[in-house]
């Protein structure tokens, strides 16, 4: 049994009051933020029987989640990850949206979901939060509806997207948490092991674009497919850390439900299992966390103190026509669904 509770958690100036929904079941307690539709908190047990906090985030509302410019734990849309350049051309017109990564848009815009104050109300073992993004907002064409439910049953956290618009427009709905399996004070992931089951990903130029490549993990640092210990994979990898989308799915496949990815912390025992009908998944190890974000507890979060891992489609593929469509049209229904499975093992 779940049970749902919700209490005011601050307020945005000139918008509104900020709740904090609690969703508890005997195996895990989720925390989520109304402002950005965000993921607070999420208590797993460990071996031991002791939960710890394995989400990175911030105590306060002014002085945190309101000035981060991370996405810890946030909701990003209307597109998730990079544009290039930011422009797209829809139905002939084209569009520009703000720069806010280099030269490229990203997760949205400078004002994007993010930031904006979710409406919210309870369902069973969950809560449903709906936004509705006017036209032109952030540069994007057409009204947008939005909701997105957060259900928790047993150890499962799971989070179902759906959205309509009146003009075609590119979407991408993801959550951006940032999870250390020891716990979010933790200094690094060096010890955890991941999985991912895609069998290609996608290389990226100098600012992180696709390049429009497609290639094969196999026989590369890449290859996540058994599970690899993190701290010496990372060593062994050219730049920062990983930051790329792992394809789930061959680009013109029919999107399903699968098992994505699975983290491993053999100290604690916490196991993340990640499932997902979203066709991509961009693996990020925080490669530019510096120190300079102060997070829970005091603890200055730095390099690889956490992974990311975004369910998505594929990182700029309203440019991108080999990619998988991320164009929604009029009337017609977005929808996916991403779990997120906590266990312990022996």
């Amino acid at each position: 049994m779940t049970q749902v509770s919700q209490a005011p958690w601050g307020e945005v100036p000139g918008q509104g009051v900020v709740h904090l929904w609690l969703l508890q079941s005997p195996q895990l307690q989720v925390e989520i933020l109304t402002l950005g539709a965000t993921i607070k908190s999420v208590f797993s047990r460990g071996r031991d029987g002791r939960s710890a906090d394995v989400v990175l985030g911030y105590d306060h509302l002014q002085a945190g989640y309101l000035s981060d410019r991370r996405y810890l734990g946030a909701t990003v849309g209307r597109v998730a990850n990079r544009i290039a350049k930011g422009l797209f051309v829809v139905d002939g017109v084209q569009y520009k949206l703000d720069t806010n990564n280099g030269p490229n848009a990203i997760h949205g815009g400078l004002q994007g979901f993010s930031k904006a104050l979710w409406c919210a109300e309870a369902v069973d073992a969950g809560v449903q939060l709906s936004l509705t993004s006017p036209d032109g907002d952030q540069g994007y064409p057409g009204e947008l509806q939005v909701s997105l439910t957060y259900t928790l049953k047993e150890g499962t956290l799971t989070a179902e997207y759906r959205a309509q618009a009146d003009k075609t427009t590119p979407i991408n709905l993801t959550n951006h948490a940032y999870f250390n399996l020891a716990g979010q004070g933790a200094p690094d992931i060096y010890d955890h092991q991941v999985s991912i089951s895609a069998q290609w990903y996608l290389p990226v130029d100098d600012t992180s674009i696709p390049t429009g490549d497609i290639r094969p993990v196999e026989g590369t640092l890449f290859d996540l497919r058994k599970p690899v210990l993190l701290g010496p994979r990372l060593k062994e990898l050219p730049g920062p850390g990983f930051d790329h989308n792992f394809c789930l799915c061959a680009s013109k496949d029919v999107w399903k439900e699968r098992r994505a990815a699975r983290v491993v912390h053999p100290a604690s025992g916490r196991v993340l299992e990640v499932w997902t009908s979203q066709p991509g998944l961009q693996f990020y190890t925080a490669n530019y966390l510096d120190g300079s974000v102060v997070g829970k507890g005091g603890v200055p979060y730095g390099k690889h103190s956490s992974f990311c891992l975004e369910t998505q489609n594929w990182p700029d593929a309203v440019n991108q026509p080999t990619f998988p469509n991320c164009l929604l049209q009029a009337g017609e229904q977005y929808h996916h669904v991403t779990r997120l499975s906590f266990t312990t093992a022996p």
